[in-house]
């Protein structure tokens, strides 16, 4: 049934649905790559798409940007409308030289300063995890595609803009492992744990915190495609 975000009927969505923060993401993968595609939902312009995938029924939906927003739409997703399986196919800021622009990576686990977890369901730690099996499947898969992945933690943040002008970044890559940031894992891999449910976070690097390398706003839109294509190849077989 319609939830106040989200207007999808039961059915209208498949098990597995991969969302990229931005909803035209979610149109690009849509017109790109899935057949016989519904927009399942335009509340709020966060477009929802399902789709054939080489015969195979997949969905797409953007999150928007940040935690409350990603929390708001994996949950509905997971627990109004029985998705099994989300994967977070997101942009994110490299802290380090280890990953540069249009590098692919897998989180395998999220950092936060959030309170999301706490205020959510009382979890006290501030670091959150994917699903092991569905990380092991994605490797898997990207291996037998031939794309190179990158693997560790990912920082969400909840603030994009510092006031803080110090490399700050330098601390939660030395002292918490923390090899880029982006702004909605933590949230996902948290909502994923207490509803029993899968999710994972593939990410492409789309500026650097350590040198000038940077992508515009329709590249982020557009360009990401070994990253959509890992995640594509990797629901049609959940």
């Amino acid at each position: 049934m319609a939830t106040p975000h989200n207007e999808a009927k039961n059915g209208d969505i498949a098990k597995t649905v991969l969302m990229p923060g931005d909803p035209l993401r979610a149109k690009f993968i849509a017109e790109t790559y899935l057949e016989n595609v519904n927009c399942f939902n335009t509340v709020r312009n966060m477009y929802g798409f399902t789709g054939t995938y080489k015969g195979k029924m997949v969905s797409v939906m953007g999150s928007g940007m940040g935690m409350p927003s990603i929390g708001i739409y994996s949950y509905e997703l997971y627990n109004e409308y029985d998705v099994d399986t989300i994967i977070r196919i997101g942009s994110a800021g490299s802290y380090c030289d280890k990953l540069r622009v249009f590098d692919v990576m897998l989180a395998d686990s999220a950092y936060s300063e959030s309170s999301f977890a706490k205020v959510q369901g009382g979890y006290e730690d501030d670091i959150t995890y994917p699903t092991e099996s569905l990380n092991m499947d994605i490797m898997n898969i990207a291996k037998e595609l031939g794309k190179t992945i990158k693997i560790g933690r990912v920082h969400s943040s909840d603030v994009f803009y510092r006031q803080d002008k110090s490399p700050y970044y330098k601390d939660l890559y030395e002292n918490k492992q923390c090899l880029c940031v982006e702004m909605e894992s933590f949230a996902l891999f948290h909502n994923a744990r207490i509803l029993g449910k899968n999710a994972a976070c593939l990410l492409t690097i789309s500026d650097s915190f350590v040198s000038n390398e940077i992508t515009t706003s329709k590249q982020r839109q557009q360009s990401f495609t070994e990253m959509m294509e890992i995640a594509l190849e990797t629901a049609i077989r959940r």
